[in-house]
């Protein structure tokens, strides 16, 4: 009996595409939002909708107005995200209009969103309020996908896609917020930066701190999402100032070159205590 092939592990699965850091960030913490994407001429030049999830936790779907819908939040697949992914579309592309894909075998290996999916057309995310862009207006909603859609939406964490810079989501999770932040640096590299302006005290939104601190990182599909724990009742475009001025020091501190000093040594092997891997 023939050995199937199977597909090589990949850490940063979405690396060159556009927005690398906003597919890390819809995969992870960004609970219903949806992104632009198009195939390239050999595969339709066909729109695609990413999103974050689907009803019944589908992977795919060839919606009833022809509308094709790609789930980014699933389960672990071959170790080649950016491959299960691609076998999803491609499979959804063939599919008759009304039908989904309930399931997700683990591909052999093809080709990658980077082969199938036009990389000049930018990915472009709006976060959402609820599921009901699920579905088209004029839809027959099965009892099945109703009771999903309204389990979702009871359970949503009201989240926000700031307009500052780019990747950076604001949520509220009971009676606190936060802001999660994927960034497309290398983590040696973006690492290095922080612990710079960690022992500087320069590592908070605001000042000193005064809107946001940092509590952590956590990272997924091989790049970092740090988090800053936000003062009670911040609200989503009190933060566009604090991040922009973040964002700025980062930027300096990345183009500063040399080893580390003794008190950011420390603040470096601090940060690395707070990470988290996402499988």
């Amino acid at each position: 009996m023939a050995r199937r092939a199977t597909v090589e592990f990949v850490l940063r699965p979405f690396e060159g595409l556009p927005g690398e850091p906003d597919w890390v960030a819809m995969r992870e913490v960004v609970p219903a939002a949806t992104a632009t994407a198009r195939t390239t001429k050999e595969h339709g030049a066909r729109d695609v909708v990413v999103t974050t999830v689907l009803p019944m936790a589908w992977p795919a779907l060839h919606r009833g107005d022809g509308t094709i819908m790609l789930a980014l939040q699933q389960h672990a697949g071959s170790g080649d995200a950016s491959r299960d992914l691609a076998d999803l579309l491609l499979r959804a592309l063939e599919l008759p209009a009304g039908t989904p894909i309930t399931s997700a075998p683990l591909p052999e290996p093809g080709p990658r969103l980077q082969d199938v999916l036009d990389l000049d057309v930018p990915f472009e995310v709006t976060v959402h309020d609820g599921f009901d862009y699920w579905t088209s207006a004029d839809a027959d909603l099965t009892p099945d996908v109703v009771a999903s859609l309204e389990r979702m939406n009871e359970t949503i964490v009201p989240t926000r896609r700031l307009g500052s810079v780019d990747a950076a989501y604001w949520a509220r999770m009971g009676d606190r917020e936060y802001l999660r932040w994927a960034m497309p640096h290398d983590e040696q590299d973006f690492l290095d930066a922080l612990a710079r302006l960690h022992a500087q005290r320069r590592s908070g939104l605001g000042d000193e701190g005064s809107v946001g601190k940092f509590i952590g990182a956590f990272r997924s599909c091989g790049i970092l999402v740090p988090v800053w724990d936000l003062a009670p009742g911040t609200e989503p475009e009190e933060l566009e100032g604090p991040v922009q001025e973040l964002g700025a020091r980062l930027t300096e501190a990345l183009a500063v070159s040399g080893p580390l000093d003794a008190n950011e040594r420390r603040a470096r092997a601090g940060l690395v205590a707070r990470q988290l891997t996402l499988r």
